[in-house]
C-alpha cells in the first residue's frame, strides 16, 4: 500500500466517504438502465393492439434481450477491470437510450430484434449485477451486503418510478412518447456517472470504506484481455459442483421474476380483464417491496447463512406462483395484495446471498464468476420469456407457465441448500476449508 494511501488513512476521517457518492451514483445509473428493462412487459399490449404482433414474436425478442442481458454480464465485468468502469457504465447508458428511442421508429416485428433485443440488451448486461457486485467488492470492506442489496434495489426504484407512466403514456398517448421517456431517463444518467465516477477508491486517494490501514493489501489491477479473463473466470469456476448449483438456482431465479412475472404479469392480468394501467400499478408495488425485501436480504446476508436465505426465498416464490392462477381477476383483491407483497420481498431478494456466496467460494473471481451466474439468470429468463408465450398461444391461458415456475422454485431451494462454501484455490486445484 502507497505511502500516500496510509496517511490519508491516518488523518481525521471524512464526514462522508467517496465509497459511498460512487455508490449513489451507481445506483442512479442501474435506475436509468432498468426503466426498459420492464417496459416490454407495458408495451406488448399496445403494440399487439397496433401492428397485431403475436404474443410468441414479441417475446422472442424480450428473450433475445433478456439472453444477452445476462451473457454480456461476465464480459462486462472482465471490461470494467481492463478499460474501467466509468467507460464501461457511460457506453452502456448510450446504447440503452439509443434502444429506446430508435424503437419509436419501429414498423416490424423483425425490428424488434435490434432495439428490444441487441441494444437494450447489450446495454443492460454491461451494469446489470455485475456493475453491482464490483462497486461493493472494490469500494467497501465493511457493509458489502447491505451495499450489494442497496444496488439490486436501483432495479426495483427503476420499476417503481418508470412502471406507472409508462403504462399511463402507452394507454393515454401511445407507446412511442412511453419509449422516449426511458430514452431520456438513461441518458440523463451518462454525464452523472462520467463526472463522479471512478474505478477504485485509490483513485480518489482512500482506502475501501472499512478497510483497516495496518493490514489491507490494494488488490492487483487485471490488465489482460476482457474475453480471456472472462472466459478463464468460467474455466476455473466449472470445476466446481458449487457454481452449477448456484448457476442452476439463479437461472430458476431468473426464469420466475424476469422471465415470467416481469414480462407476462400484466398480458396475463389483462387476460382476466385488468387493465395494463392497474397492472402495471400492482408491479410498481412489487418494486415498493422489492426495495426493502433485497436491503434487508442484503443485512440478512451479513449476519446468516446465505444459503439458508435462499432456501426460505425460493420456497415462498414458488408457494406465490402455485396460487397465482386463482389470484389473477377484473380487480385488485386483498388476496392479490398479499401475493404482491410477497413475491415484491422476495424478488431480487436471492442478489445478495448469490453475490455473497460467489465472492466466499471464489475470492478474487468472486465478481466474473457471479457475471456467469448472472449470465444462467438471464438465460432462465429468457428461456421463460419464450416458453410463457408460446404456452399462452398455445392454450389461451398462463397457467401452466406460473406452475411451471412453481416446480422450478423447489429445485432452486435444494440446490442452494447443497452449496459448500469452501474456498476454491486456483493454484492447488483443491477446495480447501475458509
Amino acid at each position: 500500500m502507497s505511502q500516500e494511501l496510509l496517511e490519508h488513512a491516518a488523518a481525521p476521517r471524512r464526514r462522508v466517504h467517496p465509497a459511498w457518492w460512487v455508490a449513489a451514483v451507481a445506483f442512479i445509473a442501474l435506475l436509468g438502465a432498468a426503466g426498459f428493462r420492464v417496459a416490454p412487459g407495458e408495451l406488448m399490449v399496445p403494440l399487439h393492439e397496433e401492428f397485431g404482433w403475436s404474443t410468441s414474436v414479441m417475446s422472442l425478442a424480450v428473450s433475445v434481450n433478456l439472453l444477452l442481458y445476462g451473457l454480456t454480464a461476465p464480459f462486462a465485468a472482465a471490461l470494467m477491470d481492463r478499460f474501467g468502469v466509468r467507460q464501461v457504465v457511460t457506453t452502456a447508458l448510450v446504447l440503452v437510450g439509443l434502444g429506446a428511442g430508435g424503437s419509436v421508429m419501429m414498423t416490424a416485428s423483425w425490428q424488434l430484434l435490434i432495439f428490444w433485443g441487441l441494444l437494450i440488451g447489450l446495454g443492460t448486461g454491461s451494469m446489470a449485477l455485475v456493475f453491482a457486485a464490483t462497486i461493493a467488492n472494490r469500494w467497501f470492506v465493511k457493509r458489502r451486503g447491505l451495499v450489494m442489496g442497496v444496488l439490486t434495489a436501483g432495479s426495483a426504484t427503476g420499476q417503481l418510478i418508470f412502471l406507472p407512466p409508462v403504462a399511463a403514456l402507452a394507454e393515454s398517448v401511445g407507446w412511442r412518447p412511453a419509449s422516449l421517456v426511458v430514452a431520456g431517463a438513461a441518458l440523463l444518467a451518462v454525464p452523472i456517472v462520467w463526472l463522479v465516477m471512478r474505478d477504485y477508491p485509490e483513485d480518489r486517494g482512500v482506502l475501501p470504506f472499512g478497510a483497516d490501514a495496518a493490514s489491507y493489501v490494494a488488490p492487483v489491477r487485471e490488465t489482460g484481455g476482457a474475453a480471456k479473463r472472462a472466459f478463464e473466470g468460467l474455466r476455473f469456476a466449472a470445476k466446481h459442483r458449487s457454481f452449477w448449483a448456484l448457476a442452476i438456482a439463479f437461472a430458476i431465479c431468473g426464469a420466475t421474476t424476469n422471465g415470467l412475472i416481469g414480462i407476462h404479469f400484466i398480458p396475463s392480468a389483462h387476460d382476466h380483464g385488468m387493465t395494463t394501467t392497474v397492472a402495471a400499478g400492482l408491479l410498481a408495488v412489487v418494486g415498493i417491496f422489492d426495495i426493502a425485501g433485497t436491503i434487508a436480504s442484503g443485512w440478512l446476508t451479513d449476519k446468516f447463512d446465505p444459503r439458508k436465505l435462499l432456501v426460505a426465498y425460493y420456497v415462498f416464490r414458488g408457494v406465490g406462483l402455485l396460487l397465482l392462477p386463482w389470484l389473477l381477476s377484473d380487480t385488485i383483491h386483498p388476496s392479490m395484495v398479499l401475493f404482491i407483497v410477497i413475491y415484491g420481498l422476495d424478488w431480487v431478494a436471492t442478489v445478495p446471498p448469490t453475490a455473497a456466496l460467489c465472492r466466499e467460494i471464489f475470492g478474487e473471481r468472486g465478481t466474473i464468476v457471479f457475471g456467469w451466474v448472472f449470465a444462467a439468470h438471464q438465460i432462465g429468463a429468457a428461456a421463460a420469456a419464450l416458453g410463457a408465450g408460446v404456452i399462452r398461444d398455445v392454450f389461451g391461458t398462463y397457467t401452466y407457465a406460473w406452475w411451471g415456475g412453481a416446480a422450478m422454485c423447489v429445485i432452486a431451494a435444494v440446490l442452494s441448500i447443497v452449496v459448500k462454501r469452501t474456498r476454491a484455490v486456483a493454484r492447488e486445484k483443491v477446495l480447501v476449508p475458509e
